[in-house]
């Protein structure tokens, strides 16, 4: 369902409407795209072993985010770089570097 904020005219809007997906990314955009069908999509093996790699990449960073030094590391490349601190562990995750354990 969406949701939508009227302030003199639309201030936010943000969730579903039948096919159409309202969000926000995390500049402060709004965007507006349509559900995609993946209904008939045959994943290849390869298709299929970097998604477990992405499941795993996510899963560190959130345990990456979690732990409060680590976070800190990540907050402070990320302010250097312009980037967000769980998008750099995702990186890292990928590039084989592991904070957790150092």
């Amino acid at each position: 369902m969406a949701k939508v904020i009227l302030k003199e005219g639309i201030q936010q809007i943000w969730g579903r409407m039948g096919d159409l997906v309202f969000r926000r990314s995390h500049t402060g955009e709004a965007q507006l795209s349509t559900v995609p069908d993946m209904s008939g999509v045959q994943w290849s093996e390869a298709q299929q072993a970097h998604r477990q790699r992405f499941k795993a990449a996510v899963a560190y960073a959130k345990a990456a985010m979690a732990d409060v030094h680590v976070r800190a590391r990540y907050e402070q490349a990320a302010a250097t770089k312009g980037k967000r601190p769980f998008d750099l562990a995702v990186s890292d995750y990928f590039k084989g570097e592991n904070l957790l354990n150092k």
